[in-house]
């Protein structure tokens, strides 16, 4: 299926509900970011980017990029990229006297507006030609979503997932929103059996959050009936893109931030009262625990 396709399938979506919630998935619903990212990314990130004499610092510019900074949560492509800015600056990583990847024409794919996924990746090197460079970028990527696939499963929910949804489902269109390959997001949400509560699954092959959120729910639903759920600024700047609210899980209290949302929040969204000063000072709590300045430029 191609975007344009992908995209018909929300842009045909038709409100059932007064209300719209998108969910971010990894980190959010599952407890999934963590061996992802230090299981099965960075692996792969020293050896098909040669990083072996830098691994240590590899991993960290890695972890900090993907789970501890307000980068938390973007797309793998830009990703990988900003951990290779960050150890090219590195002077540890300097006195090691390896070559680090400038990634330029991996810089091009991101910067041309393309969804960020496999298949368009494929689509863009067929276009533009393959060299090594673009050709290492998807071994790499493939392999990582072979190490996921082979490493990640059993993984449940996090408390209160299931009953917020179960509360939602007679009250809110849902949609998963998510920059994950959606054939993982499939996989997880069927064996979990919540698949039945959301009417698409829609992976990094439709496009961005951003994109997701304006094609299935912007101008068709009052704003303030719109709810994004997720766990990285990303997820907040999509929902603000499209003019929505946002309910941040704080990561590190995944499970406090279900339950308040299940006990408090849902009720808030649904009687029209979580716009304004409760919103407001959720989010801030959120943004003032991911850092922007990585903590080795402080030691």
């Amino acid at each position: 299926m191609s975007s344009e396709d992908h995209n018909d399938v929300l842009k045909n979506l038709e409100p059932q509900k007064k209300f719209f919630v998108g969910i971010d998935s990894d980190g959010c619903v599952f407890d999934t970011m963590e061996i992802k990212h230090k299981e099965c990314f960075i692996p792969n990130n020293i050896k098909y980017w040669n990083l072996q004499a830098v691994s240590k610092y590899a991993r960290e510019a890695a972890e900090f990029v993907n789970l501890y900074s307000k980068w938390r949560g973007i797309n793998r492509f830009p990703a990988l990229v900003m951990g290779f800015d960050l150890l090219r600056e590195w002077d540890d990583v300097k006195k090691r006297g390896i070559s680090i990847p400038e990634a330029s024409e991996l810089r091009k794919f991101i910067d041309s507006g393309r969804p960020l996924s496999n298949p368009s990746f494929k689509e863009y090197i067929n276009e533009v030609g393959s060299n090594d460079e673009l050709n290492t970028a998807l071994e790499w990527s493939e392999a990582v979503n072979k190490t996921v696939d082979d490493m990640v499963y059993g993984m449940p929910p996090f408390p209160f997932v299931r009953e917020s949804l179960e509360k939602l489902e007679d009250m809110a269109d849902m949609l998963v929103v998510s920059a994950t390959p959606t054939g993982a997001l499939e996989k997880e949400w069927s064996e979990n059996e919540l698949d039945s509560f959301v009417r698409v699954i829609a992976g990094q092959e439709m496009g961005s959050k951003k994109e997701h959120l304006a094609l299935a729910a912007s101008g068709k639903y009052e704003s303030h009936h719109i709810l994004m759920i997720g766990d990285a600024p990303g997820d907040l700047k999509a929902a603000r893109a499209n003019n929505a609210l946002f309910y941040p899980i704080m990561p590190g209290h995944e499970d406090a931030s279900w339950q308040r949302f299940y006990e408090e929040a849902s009720d808030r969204f649904l009687n029209e009262t979580y716009a304004g000063e409760y919103e407001e000072k959720l989010i801030q709590d959120f943004l003032d625990s991911l850092p922007e300045t990585p903590p080795w430029k402080s030691r």
